[in-house]
């Protein structure tokens, strides 16, 4: 069974910066791909940044320049730097893990973490 723990959220001002980080335990093989999405008040879960193994990364455009994903292999952790945020990046943020060729839907999900961003 894999658990994963979102931290880092909290409240930021327009232009401001926030480091999400997601810690992983048990089995994890190789072959995967970890990920971060998010849900704001009344809309669906979408993605935003994933991150294989291997390192390969993929971007939505939403995020594309402002928010860079990362993770430590050896920690089992995933990292998302998150900059110029704006308000309508208010939402709650989840981890995700599931391996290559398989959707967000089939892996593991953390509980999420609220980032806020206002004046």
């Amino acid at each position: 069974q894999v658990q994963l723990v979102e931290s880092g959220g909290g409240l930021v001002q327009p232009g401001g910066s926030l480091r999400l980080s997601c810690a992983a335990s048990g089995s994890i093989f190789s072959g995967n791909v970890m990920g971060w999405y998010r849900q704001a008040p009344g809309k669906q879960r979408e993605f935003l940044a994933s991150i294989t193994d291997g390192g390969s990364t993929n971007y939505a455009d939403s995020v594309k320049g402002r928010f860079t994903i990362s993770r430590d292999n050896l920690k089992n952790a995933l990292y998302l730097q998150m900059s110029s945020l704006k308000s309508e990046d208010t939402a709650v943020y989840y981890c995700n893990v599931r391996y290559i060729g398989y959707q967000a839907n089939r892996g593991y999900w953390g509980q999420g973490t609220q980032v806020s961003v206002s004046a």
